[in-house]
């Protein structure tokens, strides 16, 4: 039986005359990677925003496991379940890896500590860093100033933050922003493994990326939804191809290996 994770119920975000998210509906099944696509301006980025708690909606609901969130501040949503990451790194660069992800840790477990020097007497910071870092694949580099990352690394460190919360849901807002095919194939790759233990929500605008990653894929226009599908069903639909996609359905992809 379908389990429904996350729902949006008619979800309206106003600024000033312009509705960013115009009676927004949404169904989000437990354990999919589902990709919301659309042109500049659809509303994607302000939803996610809502889903995360970070803009409250002027109208509507949002129910998170049966449960009315709507109200709810982030630091609330991300002891639900619900951890986001974001287009732009959102990293301390002058610490390490383990530095970070400790912080990250900590966050969710309530422990605290007196400055970033003790992070590695907290043995079981210490051991949630090591977990996660070997999750993401940055064992290698847990004691690498941050800084000192490539970008696709530090992309990876970002995924890692957001798993350190172990969320159930997880908003993920254009992961290969700014990697190069090598690196985009790894992170998609993880982003694979995820699944089905957690249910992903992905904005991403390079639409091969879509294709190969998503289970289902939400099409966002004027902050509505106007379909939602498989990647066949997409890449064929007429309203998807005028509004979107362009004049013909976008060929199909290879799978990640």
């Amino acid at each position: 039986m379908t389990h429904i994770v996350l729902e949006t119920d008619r979800l309206t975000k106003r600024f000033g005359g312009l509705a960013a998210t115009d009676e927004c509906s949404l169904e989000v099944v437990a354990g999919e990677i589902h990709a919301l696509i659309g042109p500049n301006g659809a509303g994607k980025t302000t939803l996610l925003a809502q889903l995360a708690g970070e803009l409250r909606p002027d109208s509507g609901r949002i129910l998170f496991e049966g449960r009315d969130i709507t109200r709810l501040p982030v630091h609330r949503r991300v002891a639900a379940g619900i951890a986001r990451s974001f287009q732009i790194t959102t990293l301390f660069p002058k610490f390490t890896v383990r530095e970070n992800l400790a912080l990250a840790v900590q966050a969710r477990t309530g422990h605290s500590f007196d400055g970033f020097g003790v992070v590695a007497d907290e043995s079981d910071l210490d051991d949630g860093a090591e977990e996660t870092a070997a999750q993401v694949g940055l064992s290698d580099v847990l004691d690498t100033v941050v800084g000192a990352l490539s970008h696709g690394r530090q992309r990876q460190l970002e995924l890692g933050m957001a798993l350190a919360c172990r969320p159930r849901l997880l908003l993920l807002d254009e992961p290969m922003a700014g990697t190069d095919p090598e690196e985009a194939q790894a992170m998609g790759r993880l982003i694979l493994a995820l699944r089905p233990a957690l249910t992903c929500i992905l904005v991403e605008h390079d639409m091969d990326v879509v294709f190969r990653l998503a289970d289902r894929i939400s099409v966002l226009v004027a902050g509505r939804v106007i379909a939602t599908g498989p990647a066949e069903t997409i890449r064929t639909d007429p309203q998807v191809i005028a509004a979107y996609l362009g004049a013909e359905p976008i060929a199909s992809t290879e799978s990640i290996r």
